[in-house]
């Protein structure tokens, strides 16, 4: 935690196989004491939904519906919500964010980790704070900013070179950034199963609170492109910006830009 009394107070904490940080915005200071039962009820969130959502976990109940121990109805009622909003996207998105067609049974994980931020998140939605920025992994579900009537900066780092930025977005809401150049080939095309990209980077803002949505959007811009870019266009609410192989960038006409980089 940061000092009493101090404008920002910042948290991090490792779960879900990263880094998550909390940041708490009040210009009239924050003492600690005021915010730690909401910032520990965001970190238990967190940390229950691993628990829960972990392919890497042995017996968290999706490690267990995957190898075919349990049933959907005998696993926790979020997993089923979980399920539910991927179908949802799947068809949002055509097809090209499918968990169900990873290796292994269906995996979830694109759509978890935002859908986590987003509900340790929501443990500060009535407190008396200018803003809350939750950032899982570079997923980051916010509201307000970092005073009274601004809204959070964030930065989209150049795939071809990370240490930089390639623009400066305004957010409101969510936004979640996909791409392979930070862990390499790990995302699957579900209609040809490989491992590869239509672009290098691609971004999904959203301006309510569903990071989840914007998390799962983002992996299929990625992989599919300008076909995704051109679906998302008819999803009221979300916007998307996507950096070619080749540098090219492409965006819907209300994606927030801040500032651009060359």
């Amino acid at each position: 935690m940061g000092p009493a009394n101090s404008t920002n107070l910042h948290h991090q904490e490792q779960v879900m196989g990263t880094i998550i940080t909390i940041d708490l915005y009040n210009e009239a200071g924050i003492d600690p004491s005021s915010v730690r039962d909401r910032l520990r009820g965001a970190i238990d969130s967190l940390h229950r939904d691993d628990r829960t959502f972990s392919t890497w976990k042995h017996e968290s109940p999706v490690s267990r519906l995957r190898r075919g121990e349990i049933s959907l109805g005998e696993a926790p009622l979020e997993v089923t919500e979980v399920l539910e909003l991927c179908g949802v996207a799947k068809d949002l998105t055509h097809g090209w964010f499918d968990p169900w067609a990873l290796e292994g049974g269906v995996d979830p994980t694109g759509y978890v980790k935002g859908w986590a931020a987003r509900r340790a998140l929501d443990h500060f939605r009535d407190a008396d704070l200018d803003g809350v920025m939750v950032n899982a992994a570079g997923d980051i579900a916010s509201f307000g900013g970092p005073v009274r009537g601004a809204r959070f900066r964030i930065g989209i780092v150049q795939p071809s070179s990370p240490t930089e930025l390639a623009c400066v977005v305004e957010s409101d809401g969510s936004i979640a950034t996909s791409g392979a150049y930070e862990r390499g080939d790990h995302l699957f095309n579900p209609f040809t199963g490989e491992r590869a990209t239509r672009v290098a980077s691609a971004s999904v803002s959203g301006s309510g609170s569903d990071l989840g949505l914007c998390d799962a959007l983002a992996t299929a811009l990625v992989l599919g492109g300008d076909e995704v870019l051109e679906i998302l266009r008819g999803v009221p609410g979300y916007e998307g910006f996507t950096i070619g192989h080749d540098g090219k960038r492409c965006s819907t006409e209300g994606f927030a830009f801040a500032s651009m980089n060359p």
